[in-house]
């Protein structure tokens, strides 16, 4: 009996051995094994979590250059100036936009087709070359429109400054009108330059006027000699008279003779007749006046 329960002792004892021995020989096994799933595991999170960084990354550059483009787009929208379309041609300084508003070009002025004044048609016919059925950029000085209601601006077809091209050509005058005088030097200097090299009006009219000058005092009336207390003397007017720009009418003067020494003083002095005194270019002044 005793043998039986030494028996059953001793094999109890070795399977539990037996047991303890295998228990630690395979938790190394599992150690290693839990390692390389946190490993695989690990790696897929870091993966996932690349990928979404890469997709954020993109947004954000996506983000930018959409923001890059559109102020790009904001700034060109800006720079782009409306255009208008000239649907008729009044005269040499004149035009008439598609929205029916007249435009008066500020800084010149062009002979008058209504008074038949020289080289006023071909004036209108060089305007209308520019300008007709073509769109124009329109650029404002100071004041908005003239007392007939015409917008005053500065008129630009392509690259051509219109204003300047017709004064530097000789098609029309530079004319001052205060406070737009922005361009004003400017004209001036081109109206020089076409003076000095006898273009346009400076060539053609010029010499109509001097045989029309000559014609008309072979058959004119004296002048009336004007009176010391309706006209100043020489010494006190030159130097209040303005020839710099377009500063009177001939409703400005009492008698024909003031409007007369105003004329020949300007005249003299730049070399035209910049207040448009002579309408008829026979060179007496303001013929309506006693």
């Amino acid at each position: 009996m005793k043998k039986i329960f030494s028996l059953i002792l001793f094999l109890f004892l070795l399977l539990c051995m037996l047991s303890i021995l295998s228990g630690g020989s395979s938790s190394p096994q599992i150690s290693d094994r839990k390692a390389e799933v946190s490993k695989e595991v690990g790696k897929k999170d870091l993966g996932v979590e690349e990928k979404k960084n890469k997709i954020s990354h993109q947004g954000v550059s996506s983000n930018i250059s959409s923001k890059h483009s559109g102020q790009k787009g904001r700034v060109a929208e800006k720079k782009k100036e409306p255009t208008y379309l000239v649907t008729r041609v009044i005269d040499g300084d004149t035009i008439v936009l598609e929205n029916g508003e007249k435009v008066r070009y500020i800084g010149i002025d062009t002979p008058e087709i209504s008074q038949n004044e020289c080289f006023a048609l071909e004036a209108k016919k060089k305007n209308e070359e520019l300008v007709l059925g073509k769109r124009v950029r329109l650029e404002k000085d100071v004041s908005e429109r003239d007392k007939y209601g015409r917008l005053l601006r500065y008129v630009y077809v392509g690259n051509i400054f219109v204003n300047d091209y017709l004064v530097r050509n000789g098609y029309a005058y530079a004319v001052t009108y205060p406070p737009d005088v922005k361009y004003s030097e400017r004209f001036l200097q081109a109206q020089r330059e076409a003076r000095e090299n006898k273009r346009g009006l400076w060539a053609y009219c010029t010499a109509q006027t001097q045989a029309q000058t000559q014609t008309r005092t072979k058959t004119q009336t004296p002048t009336p000699t004007p009176t010391r207390s309706s006209t100043p003397t020489k010494t006190q007017t030159q130097p209040s008279i303005i020839c710099s720009y377009n500063a009177y009418n001939c409703s400005d003067f009492k008698t024909q003779a003031e409007a007369q020494r105003v004329y020949d003083y300007c005249m003299k002095k730049v070399g035209y007749d910049v207040h448009r005194l002579d309408k008829d270019k026979d060179g007496v002044a303001c013929e309506s006046l006693p």
